[in-house]
């Protein structure tokens, strides 16, 4: 694969990659997936993910307060968050939205600390990194009445219609390790149909295994490890249901990427 990849979304810098990233990041860049972009789920991973370097794949770095995390935040991580943003601007906020999906978790705060991330996005000029769950229509008002710079949504799973107004609002859609997924018939329909100005590639790592690591996974009920390098697979599943090459795939989805993020960080 001489073509560079761009993985729009994995957490490499969570624990559960400490014992043996830089290996990870070697097998990537032999791979030729030569960025990684980052995001940060909340305030007390800012200092790590802040200092994660490595000598072979560039980190494209976002900060910002996922809702999944809802009760871990504080008001006073909006604070820190515009200091952050102050004093070095990343390549996106991120990862921020809303996930109606998981039960125990405030809409009405969710709401408020989304909004005001999206505010701060905008002072900033900076893309947004989404994470959507069971609330697309929701995040796509909010983000109309914001005027944001555009961004990714994470692990897309809605309706084309969805991916019609996402893209009118300048923001690319990520395909990741579920089109791998034989039974996931919604997201390989989409990732059929999508424009092909709008698809990135992502792994979400170390979440949304690929298939192989899942029909090879003895234990059933604990989800494998996924990591950055099994890009590949999501991209070679992808060139098949798009009647397309990997190359052709890899050319658009980098530039698509490219196209999005703070690259100056």
């Amino acid at each position: 694969m001489p073509q560079e990849l761009i993985d729009t979304h994995c957490h490499i810098d969570f624990n559960i990659f400490d014992h043996d990233r830089d290996e990870i990041l070697e097998r990537c860049h032999q791979a030729n997936i030569t960025k990684i972009v980052v995001p940060s789920v909340e305030y007390s991973g800012w200092a790590k993910l802040a200092a994660l370097n490595s000598s072979v794949v560039h980190f494209f770095k976002a900060f910002g307060l996922h809702p999944a995390f809802l009760n871990n935040h504080q008001d006073a991580h909006l604070d820190a968050l515009d200091d952050l943003l102050n004093k070095d601007r990343p390549a996106a906020l991120g990862e921020i939205g809303l996930d109606f999906y998981l039960k125990g978790l405030d809409k009405q705060r969710q709401n408020y600390l989304f909004v005001a991330q999206l505010k701060l996005a905008k002072k900033y000029q900076l893309p947004v990194i989404l994470h959507v769950r069971k609330a697309h229509d929701q995040v796509l008002e909010c983000l109309e009445s914001n005027l944001i710079q555009g961004g990714i949504v994470h692990a897309f799973n809605g309706s084309l219609d969805h991916a019609r107004r996402y893209n009118m609002l300048g923001f690319k859609l990520g395909i990741g390790g579920a089109v791998t997924w034989p039974q996931a018939r919604k997201i390989r329909a989409l990732a059929k149909d999508l424009p092909s100005n709008s698809i990135v590639l992502e792994t979400d790592a170390p979440d949304m295994a690929v298939e192989s690591l899942r029909s090879r996974s003895k234990d059933k009920n604990r989800p494998p490890r996924n990591s950055p390098e099994h890009l590949i697979e999501i991209l070679d599943t992808l060139a098949r249901i798009r009647k397309s090459t990997p190359e052709e795939i890899a050319i658009r989805s980098t530039e698509n990427a490219l196209s999005i993020l703070n690259t100056n960080s």
